[in-house]
């Protein structure tokens, strides 16, 4: 037998072999040869792609059982020796076999096959003859349309689980908004509330206060009217009293002078005896003496009327309650002395008192009132000097054009620094049991700040005690007077 006709029959041996071996092949396969013509298209292909191998084998129309259109398959760019990479279907699809020299792989869907279309992943590899050239291409099918669907189904479901998760991260991001919006609101109301119940509890402490100080005025009140009757009553004797004194000095005057002119007539009187006896008289009585004397008294006796009547006046119009409370313009000078007047009897058996009086304008006030602070100040410094007789200085002064400033200063017993911070609450008081309110330093506080100044003090123990209060020339509650100080 020649060796050509060998070789067609060993040939021919082998691909009946190999078609025997693919149709028995579970994987869909079919094999092409180097004019791009199917030798083999095993029953597999047949059962998944629906064309029999009687119309595929033969032929060139391998890409009907994929595409619409004719388009090579992995397996005719490796026949025709191309890269996938240039090709413009699988440049983004294919990869290369791990496993297989020559062979490249692909995954994509395809909807002509089967009723829903089915994903199919490619393999195809170079056939070689023994010298190492290419004589074909075989390329292998598998349906992994369940991967695909399970995949699908698992990415939609991670999909949806990320979106509910998303979804339940907002709602709970959105929950926590509000949980903390609402602990913000809880939190201002809750700084709301103790802000109240501060303002509340001041407002308590102040309205104590008030009260107090108002049953104190009232009892300040009932004294006034009471000091103010009492004074008008004595003003009236002092009246006739001091209108008495002037007509006396001006009868004895007269008299004297008729004295004088008996005197000058003594040497005319013609009997001895009558003339002896009128000078006897003149002896006796020291004539010139009273003439000396008697208006020296007279004129002492009108100087202390003349004070009682000032001290009456003072004492009148620091206790009247029908007194203007309106806003005026006042000397504060006047004011001081009018106090000072008042209450020199509770301090000149203890005190000296010194006036060191700066120059200060006059400044709109309720005078009264001022004087009320001035007199607790005052009386306060006497109390607090001990058995020696002490010192009491009262300053005024400007450090500004908007305010002045008035001091009381004694040289006393001063006061602790635990009590300095307590002076001005209503019933604090350092002095024992019945001898103080404890309201007279809160009635002066309570007065300042009306007049929108401020009291502070300084002391210690042994070194005596400063009250300073410092207040506006003008009112600033109420509209600018636009009358000129008097």
């Amino acid at each position: 037998m020649p060796d050509t006709e060998r070789q067609q029959n060993h040939e021919a041996h082998a691909a009946v072999a190999l078609s025997a071996f693919l149709d028995g092949h579970p994987v869909a396969t079919f094999v092409l040869d180097t004019a791009h013509t199917i030798t083999h298209w095993n029953k597999a292909c047949e059962h998944l792609l629906g064309w029999s191998t009687e119309e595929m084998v033969g032929t060139k129309n391998h890409w009907q059982a994929f595409y619409p259109k004719q388009r090579d398959l992995l397996a005719d760019l490796i026949i025709a020796g191309l890269d996938p990479a240039a090709s413009e279907y699988y440049k983004e699809k294919h990869t290369r076999s791990a496993l297989i020299p020559g062979a490249y792989e692909e995954e994509d869907f395809f909807p002509n096959i089967g009723a829903s279309g089915h994903w199919l992943h490619f393999t195809a590899a170079p056939l070689r003859d023994g010298n190492g050239s290419v004589v074909g291409a075989i390329q292998t099918l598998r349906d992994v349309t369940e991967r695909r669907v399970a995949e699908n189904a698992l990415r939609k479901a991670h999909d949806n689980l990320e979106h509910i998760v998303e979804k339940r991260t907002a709602q709970l991001a959105e929950v926590n908004e509000r949980l903390e919006d609402d602990i913000r609101q809880r939190e201002l109301a809750d700084a709301e509330l103790r802000r109240r119940n501060i303002e509340l509890t001041e407002l308590n402490a102040q309205l104590g206060m008030a009260q107090q100080q108002l049953v104190q005025s009232e009892k300040l009140a009932s004294i006034g009217q009471l000091a103010a009757g009492v004074a008008h009553e004595i003003n009236n004797p002092i009246g006739y009293i001091f209108s008495n004194f002037g007509t006396l000095q001006s009868y004895l005057g007269n008299l004297f002078d008729m004295l004088q002119a008996y005197q000058d007539a003594e040497p005319s009187v013609a009997d001895p005896a009558v003339a002896e006896r009128l000078r006897a008289m003149r002896e006796e009585l020291d004539l010139d003496f009273l003439r000396g004397d008697i208006p020296s008294l007279m004129s002492e006796s009108k100087e202390g009327i003349v004070r009682v009547r000032h001290i009456v006046q003072d004492l009148k119009d620091f206790s009247r309650v029908d007194a203007n409370q309106e806003w005026v313009w006042a000397n504060l000078h006047q004011g001081i002395d009018s106090t000072l007047n008042i209450v020199s009897n509770e301090v000149k058996y203890k005190a000296d008192v010194v006036k060191q009086y700066g120059a200060i304008p006059d400044i709109e006030c309720l005078p009264l009132q001022i004087n009320q602070v001035v007199m607790n100040l005052v009386v306060n410094a006497a109390h607090s000097i001990g058995g020696e007789r002490g010192t009491i200085t009262v300053r005024t002064g400007t450090d500004d054009a908007e305010h002045v400033w008035l001091e009381v200063q004694d040289n006393g017993c001063g006061i602790a620094e635990d009590n300095l911070s307590r002076i001005f609450d209503p019933f604090f008081t350092t002095k024992p049991v019945g001898k103080g309110t404890g309201l007279g330093l809160s009635m002066a506080y309570g007065i300042v700040r009306k007049h929108n100044g401020s009291i502070t003090v300084q002391s210690a123990p042994g070194a005596g005690t400063t009250f300073r209060m410092l207040l506006p020339v003008r009112h600033e509650d109420r509209p600018a007077n636009k009358e000129s100080p008097p």
